[in-house]
């Protein structure tokens, strides 16, 4: 393999361990603190409720601070694994810590020989395929995103895959949500434009 090469697929496996770490921590961090937030957001909505009975879409409001309230229920299933989450991150961030240190060591090498680090980058691709947890907590995927690419150093991951925000940073499916509520914001306008010249 040519240095050239060796450093993408080092960039790409590193995507590829850094996001599952974050992901992973995402699942911790949304089972151990969205119940307390959501009980905390109740609280407040309900007093709000008792104080100014008269707010607009009060009873539409009680409804989704139940729904809501339900939808906490979910994570109760991922409360016995919450620990497997926060040690499959720490795992995972220590081989991202390896394979970052891999790729500036071939990236500063002038005598490239892909025999060199053959044996390094295997062992880390086997630490990585030798443990992971499939079933990850609803919304992580969208949360890992931010965890990964704000929280962590990945510009080494970004500038070696020619990265861009709208493209890769965003989620797929956070991108179809946007392009459908634009969609019902247009709809809407000329709903109501067409409603008002009747």
């Amino acid at each position: 393999m040519q240095k050239k090469e060796f450093l993408k697929t080092l960039a790409q496996k590193g995507y590829d361990i850094g996001f599952g770490a974050k992901k992973n921590f995402s699942s911790f961090d949304i089972i151990n603190k969205l119940p307390s937030w959501v009980g905390f957001i109740s609280l407040i909505v309900g007093i709000v409720q008792i104080a100014y009975k008269d707010i607009p879409f009060n009873k539409e409001l009680s409804i989704l601070v139940i729904f809501v309230g339900i939808s906490i229920m979910y994570l109760e299933t991922f409360k016995n694994r919450v620990e497997n989450f926060e040690k499959e991150g720490v795992r995972l961030t220590e081989l991202f810590n390896k394979t970052r240190d891999l790729y500036f060591e071939a990236k500063s090498d002038n005598n490239f020989s892909y025999s060199f680090y053959d044996v390094r980058y295997q062992q880390i691709l086997a630490d990585f395929y030798s443990n992971t947890i499939g079933k990850q907590v609803f919304m992580s995927q969208w949360y890992a995103h931010f965890k990964f690419f704000y929280e962590m150093q990945t510009k080494w991951i970004e500038e070696e895959l020619n990265l861009t925000f709208f493209k890769d940073k965003l989620p797929g499916s956070l991108k179809v949500i946007f392009i459908l509520i634009i969609i019902l914001i247009i709809a809407s306008i000329i709903y109501g434009y067409s409603t008002n010249f009747r």
